[in-house]
């Protein structure tokens, strides 16, 4: 069987994560608003929506960090949707808080607050629901192995005020299933709240899904390679991952001293131990990858290199600088997802980013997965940047203007210096408008697929920037504040632009 790529011909796409979207209670939701910018997608021959991980955040809104690599965000939860459905009964919904529809930020605080209390009414009404509801219910769960644990441990973490796992008690922190058994029993409706929860973020989406697919609208998720410490995956299966019962780290991740750190990047997410991983015969991976692709697509996979082989620091150090390259399995794994699909290709993207090293290069063509540019890091004035147009050789690439970890591109041109401004003007046209500059050099590339984020389109500056890597606050937190409507032309701009280029569907 020849190997094949996912990307086939000439396309365009927008870097837009659900939390943006206007309207909602707080953000976002896997309501209307997903599918207004869905059909405004395909009425402009848009073919790739891409967004962030869909699972929960950690507590500084990151979904990279998440307390699940299975579970949806609850900040999705569409009201309207349960209303309807007569899930929960209200007679006003502005008793359920601060709406949050026309500001360019959303609070945290007020998205956990109106799922605590969405959570509450969906338990009010549940013991009224029909029975053939309550059967597809359990099916569900019964389906999905990953619900158990994730609800009991958001559960637990409440009870202890938020504390990481290995802060807990010792029966919960090792967790103890026989003592856990009764305790799970006497908090049963906790439980069950965040079950519902679930379920019904896993309905809405599936219904989001289908809908792209009648609007042929391709769904681009994101996958981390490595999960969070403090997460359900983590807690439940301590020993594929180089972690001591009581938590402490036996190794971590992160990349080696290079460039832009004398001292590298500590992440401090626990490495695999991926002997075990393939005497389970990859078993929680292919379930991570099956739950996946039941909800995108494709998958941009971050840090691909990592699939190749990491870098390995003791749990115990303050810096990355003494660490070893270790390989990973990553043929094998990907080789056991391919058959798992039953297709010709893999359905990933891989972000191969930075420092390559020639094994990464050769497990992404072993695939033909997709590589990433991003035009932002083309013009530092050396003529083999790998990211400078003329460099992109072949079509197998997805090319970006930046990402959601980078400026806008209206804030990278004004914050670059005079220099390369004249370098690139000398041998591009540069307008008034670097977005759209940088859209159209984009566009005109070998690419098979261009995907722009939402800013860009919109010719926003850096007060509209999603996350700075290496900082904590006021991320993840940019809503758009204008209606689908208002950013018509916008869209209906980029899409003309790429009509230009044999980009977009007639």
């Amino acid at each position: 069987m020849p190997i094949e790529s996912i990307l086939e011909k000439k396309s365009l796409g927008v870097l837009m994560h659900p939390t943006c979207i206007p309207g909602g209670g707080v953000c976002g939701t896997f309501g209307r608003g997903a599918k207004e910018w869905i059909k405004k997608l395909h009425k402009h021959g848009i073919e790739y929506w891409q967004f962030l991980p869909l699972t929960p955040t950690d507590s500084t809104g990151s979904p990279y960090s998440s307390p699940s690599s299975f579970a949806l965000n609850p900040w999705f939860l569409d009201i309207d949707d349960l209303i309807e459905k007569g899930f929960i009964y209200i007679s006003n919904k502005e008793n359920l808080g601060p709406i949050n529809q026309h500001k360019d930020h959303f609070d945290f605080d007020n998205a956990d607050n109106l799922t605590k209390k969405l959570g509450n009414l969906l338990l009010k009404g549940w013991s009224s629901q029909a029975e053939d509801r309550k059967i597809n219910f359990n099916n569900w769960i019964s389906r999905n192995s990953w619900v158990e644990d994730y609800s009991t441990f958001v559960v637990i973490r409440e009870e202890f005020n938020m504390l990481p796992w290995w802060k807990w008690p010792k029966e919960f922190k090792i967790k103890n299933n026989k003592f856990l058994k009764s305790w799970i029993k006497k908090k049963s409706e906790e439980i069950l709240i965040k079950k519902l929860i679930q379920w019904h973020l896993d309905q809405q989406w599936s219904a989001i899904k289908n809908f792209a697919k009648s609007k042929n609208i391709k769904l681009i998720g994101d996958l981390p390679f490595y999960v969070s410490r403090d997460s359900a995956d983590v807690w439940s299966n301590k020993s594929l991952f180089s972690i001591f019962k009581n938590g402490d780290l036996i190794f971590q991740s992160g990349v080696p001293p290079d460039y832009f750190s004398s001292t590298g990047q500590l992440w401090g997410t626990p490495t695999y131990f991926w002997s075990k991983h393939k005497r389970t015969n990859f078993d929680w991976w292919r379930k991570r990858f099956q739950r996946q692709f039941e909800l995108v697509d494709i998958l941009r996979f971050d840090h691909f290199r990592g699939l190749a082989g990491y870098w390995r620091v003791n749990g115990s150090s303050k810096t990355a600088i003494i660490g070893k390259w270790i390989n990973s399995p990553g043929r094998t794994l990907l080789k056991k997802v391919k058959k798992d699909l039953g297709a010709n290709y893999l359905p990933i993207i891989a972000e191969d980013l930075g420092v390559i090293t020639q094994d990464v290069e050769k497990l992404r063509q072993n695939f033909e997965l997709p590589g990433m540019k991003i035009l932002q890091f083309a013009f530092d004035g050396n003529e083999d940047n790998p990211y400078l147009p003329k460099n992109i050789k072949g079509e197998n690439w997805v090319v970006y203007t930046g990402t959601h970890d980078n400026s806008t591109s209206f804030s990278w041109w004004e914050n670059l210096d005079y220099e390369s401004k004249r370098r690139i003007r000398d041998e591009y046209k540069f307008s008034e408008d670097p977005s759209w500059n940088l859209i159209e050099i984009g566009m005109g590339t070998k690419a098979n697929l261009f995907i722009a984020p939402i800013q860009d389109l919109l010719s926003l500056n850096d007060s509209s920037r999603l996350n700075k890597p290496g900082t904590t606050k006021n991320n993840w937190k940019w809503k758009l504040n204008r209606s689908l409507e208002e950013i018509e032309d916008n869209v209906k701009m980029f899409s003309e632009l790429g009509n230009k280029f044999r980009r977009t569907r007639n």
